[in-house]
Parts: C-alpha cells; structure tokens; sequence
C-alpha cells in the first residue's frame, strides 16, 4: 500500500442510529369554513347535535302550546257544563214553584169558595168536612214548597213561596174552625171573623205576585235563562169576601139585617166605560184621552139578575206615580135587564203619565159571580 494510497483513504464513519420519524402535529379542529373535504367532515361532526338540539326545543314548544289549548278547552267545556246545570236548577225551581202554586188554586181555592158560596141550605157538618178535606190539602202543598231543592240565587224567593203558601194553610185551617160556629147559629160573629181570615188570602195573593214571582224572574235573568214565565196565583177570588155582609150573606143565605135573599139571580155586570167621548178599551190597550185633569167617568151598569136592586156603589181608582185618587156613587135603584149610566168625577190625575184605572161595581147580597163586575184599564191623560 502506497503512501498516497492510505492518503485518499477516508476514515470509517460512525453509523448513527435512525431518528424516529415525527408524527406530524394534529391541528385544532375549526368549523369548517369553505369546500375542503376536511372542513366539511368536521362540520358534519359538530353541527349534527346543534340541529338534534334545536328540533326538540322545537317540539317541545308546539307540544307545550297544544297542551295550553287543550287546557283552555277544557276549562270552558267545564265552565259551560256547570252553566248549564246552575240554569237547569232555575228552570226546574221554577217550574216547581208554578206547578203548586196553580194547584193551590185550583184543588184549595177554587172549591173552598165553591163550598162557601153553597153552603146556605146544608148541613154545619158537611161544610165543615170540605173545608177540613181543603185545610188536608193546602197542608200538602206547603210541605211540598218546603221539601224543593232551592238554588242559592233563589233563597230569598223561596223564603217568600213558602211564607205564601203557609198564609194560606192558615187562612183555610182558621176558616175550617169558624165555618161550624156561621151555619150553627151564630152567622154574624162568625161572618165577621171568616171575612178577617180572608185577609190573609189576599196577603198571601201580594207577596206571591210582588215579591215570588219578580225575584224568580230576577233570578233567571241572572242566570242568564231567558224566556221562562212564572206561573200566576190567586188565591181569593175577588176583594168582596173581605166584606163581613158578603161572607155572611153567602153561607146563611141573608143579609146582615136578618132579611132573606129573594129567590132567583143577583148582580151586576160592567158594560163599559167612557171618558167623554172616548170609550175605554181594556187592558193591556193604552187610551189617550184629552180634556185635562179633572175627568168624569161615565159607567154602564147593567143589571143582570132577575131582581131589582137598591144601593148599588160603583167605585172608581185612578193609579198613577205611585199616587191614587178614589171615587164612588151610589146608586139608588136598578131594574133587571136594566142599564143605568154613572157620572163619576175624578180631581187631579197626573197629566202624560201612564195611569191604571180600575172600576167596581159592589156585589149585592145573594150574588155569587163578581168577575164581571170590574174592569182595568190603561189610560194617558192630556190636557
């Protein structure tokens, strides 16, 4: 080996071991921006949970809102339901009250006057009995009007029907005592206290019509029940069995002096009324009538019987703004068949106002029919 050989001869070099090769860095992961297909791979990861997220926020909402409507329902299909059951009690009550009331009239009133009106020429006995078997039946019918179920915006009409119907219980029951003592001999005392029962028929008859009957209607109308009457009650048939000579001339038979009825019809019937030259149409009619305050009333009185009468009183009333005016004439004598006509002034009717004028011919003794002895009518004075 040269010397120049060994010069150009390089030195073994060290082998060094492999370095590791590097992984490159992950990146942060970005929202994907751009069409890379990286970005996008990364988008669809991130965006999936957002959008679940969103959809059931979504669902949640509607299902809440259906869930109010569905509430809101409900609560006025309950409300209407109880509406409509709070209504039905009315109209049931009402019905109820209508029913005892017309039959206080026709299976109490109608007979028990029937039986007073007939009672001259029987037995003490007897009409004592029928008017026992009326006391039974009034009784009843009280206690029916007590056992109704009272809606709490009817309490104060009830308190009143039952106040009416308990008058009238004690009006028959006190009648039913007296009625023996009338046709037992003792007519004029018994007369006098039958004819104060009365009075409370016609109580009763008053606050039936003026305060049952308007707080059932207030009460429907409350309510909101339109369209319902209520059933009108009368229970004493005129204002002339007040009249101890009336009461006493129907059971004996006589008239207070001891005198007996002649045989054959009594009575008087209403033929008509003028003011003028204006003849009065009947209620519910309304008449104009001009000629100032101070009218006179012609009255056409007809004799209906088959007997003449004497001392026959007509009466007149004249209602206005809560203000009456009265007047009466007497009549010396009537003729059967005959018609005689009554001037009656009245001083200081309310001029333009609506007025109620009512007209009465007093029952005569043995007269059993006084319906057509009166008349109503409706009236607008002007001057």
């Amino acid at each position: 080996m040269s010397f120049f050989d060994d010069e150009d001869e390089e030195p073994p070099t060290a082998v060094r071991p492999a370095r590791p090769q590097q992984q490159p860095r992950p990146q942060p992961r970005r929202p994907g921006r751009g069409g890379g297909s990286g970005a996008g791979a990364s988008g669809g990861a991130g965006g999936a949970p957002a959008a679940d997220h969103h959809a059931m926020m979504v669902r949640r909402r509607i299902a809440a809102a259906v869930g109010v409507v569905l509430l809101i329902v409900i609560v006025l299909l309950v409300n209407g339901c109880l509406k409509r059951g709070k209504q039905q009690a009315l109209e049931k009550y009402n019905s109820e009250v209508g029913k005892i009331a017309q039959e206080s009239q026709t299976q109490v009133s109608r007979p028990l006057f029937a039986t007073l009106a007939g009672a001259s020429g029987k037995s003490a006995l007897e009409v004592g009995q029928r008017v026992d078997e009326d006391r039974v039946t009034a009784e009843q019918q009280a206690e029916a009007a007590k056992k109704l179920s009272v809606p709490g915006s009817m309490s104060s009409a009830g308190r009143n029907f039952l106040l009416s119907m308990n008058m009238r219980v004690e009006g028959v029951s006190k009648i039913a005592n007296l009625v023996r003592t009338a046709l037992g001999g003792q007519a004029p005392q018994a007369a006098s206290s039958i004819a104060g029962a009365m009075e409370i028929f016609l109580a009763s008859d008053i606050v039936y019509s003026q305060r049952v009957v308007p707080l059932i209607q207030e009460a429907l109308s409350a309510g909101g029940v339109s369209g319902q009457s209520t059933q009108t009650s009368r229970f004493l048939p005129n204002l002339t069995w007040l009249q101890t000579s009336t009461v006493q001339a129907k059971l004996t038979g006589e008239t207070p002096s001891g005198g007996a009825v002649t045989p054959g019809t009594h009575g008087h019937s209403l033929h008509g009324v003028s003011v003028g030259t204006n003849t009065l149409a009947p209620t519910p009619t309304l008449n104009h009538v001009s000629g100032g305050a101070n009218p006179t009333f012609t009255v056409m009185v007809e004799n209906a019987g088959s007997n003449p009468q004497t001392n026959v009183k007509v009466d007149i009333s004249v209602t206005s703004e809560g203000k009456t005016l009265t007047a009466s004439h007497l009549i010396d004598k009537t003729e059967p068949g005959s018609t005689t006509n009554v001037d009656i002034p009245v001083t200081g009717v309310t001029l333009g106002a609506a007025s109620r004028v009512s007209v009465n011919i007093e029952p005569v003794p043995g007269e059993t029919d006084t319906e057509n002895n009166k008349g109503s009518y409706l009236v607008i004075f002007q001057k």
